[in-house]
């Protein structure tokens, strides 16, 4: 499962949205597919420049990971080291593809599982969805809020609004 960060949490939910909202959506054209969307957000590539990199090797994303060498200098293997780098893995590649990770579907009502398809756009905006939520699940335990503002003198609490006094005469 990908590594939770807010980076690829605000791109899924972007990604989404803009698929909601109608935005180019080609399940079989590799830079406006499941991954082709998440790509462009993730990276700012364009859907011809995707699909360009993507004609170098073979077949789907599924099959582009399985082909993936990190060292062969083709563009498409240098994008995927790029969403590696946001942190996805190779498998999470290979299920939005194909919307199959086990643990996101587990998440989606089993009557409304049972009929998704891999290249719905309504399918693939409420897998995304379920995903960014599994990942702020994921996230939130680990953030660290500092407070030691509320020590601060300058500080006054009403009650409505918290605010910090600027100290500095104007």
């Amino acid at each position: 499962m990908a590594h939770a960060n807010l980076k690829l949490i605000d791109a899924l939910r972007i990604t989404a949205q803009k698929l909601a909202e109608g935005g180019n959506y080609q399940w079989g054209h590799m830079g406006s597919c499941n991954c082709g969307n998440l790509a462009q957000e993730l990276t700012k590539l364009t859907k011809a420049e995707i699909h360009q990199f993507a004609m170098e090797g073979r077949g789907d994303w599924r099959e582009q990971v399985e082909q993936f060498c990190p060292s062969s200098g083709l563009n498409i293997d240098l994008l995927i080291v790029d969403l590696l780098n946001h942190g996805l893995n190779v498998t999470d590649l290979q299920d939005l593809e194909w919307l199959s990770d086990k643990k996101i579907l587990q998440r989606i009502p089993l009557e409304r599982r049972d009929k998704m398809r891999h290249n719905v756009r309504e399918d693939v905006v409420l897998y995304m969805n379920t995903w960014a939520d599994m990942l702020e699940e994921q996230l939130i335990p680990h953030i660290k809020l500092n407070l030691d503002f509320l020590e601060n003198k300058d500080f006054v609490k009403t009650d409505k609004v918290s605010v910090l006094v600027n100290s500095v005469a104007v």
